[in-house]
């Protein structure tokens, strides 16, 4: 069974507040079988836009990383997030071959 991804790009607007989604979300990640694979660092945009971080959150499955965004747990974490940010963050499918 493939593996489910979170790719994310962030432009943080208030570090210090964004720390509170980090602690609130790392529940309902480790719950559902979130590692993280990039956790912001170094990166150089090659074609097209980009924001300042970068994160891509490897789950068991394809469902479990939809069921984790859905779940309340990190809904309220996200309600965090939000007002201290921008972001783009899809959900994907690994590749199974």
């Amino acid at each position: 069974m493939a593996k489910g991804y979170w790719i994310a790009r962030v432009d943080v607007r208030d570090a210090e507040a964004y720390k509170a989604y980090i602690a609130a979300n790392a529940e309902p990640l480790a719950r559902f079988g979130g590692r993280f694979i990039v956790r912001g660092g170094r990166c150089e945009i090659m074609e097209g836009t980009g924001r300042a971080r970068n994160v891509v959150i490897e789950f068991p499955t394809y469902d479990a990383a939809l069921a984790c965004f859905h779940d309340p747990a990190y809904r309220d974490a996200r309600a965090l997030r939000l007002p201290v940010s921008e972001a783009d963050l899809i959900v994907v499918e690994g590749h199974d071959g």
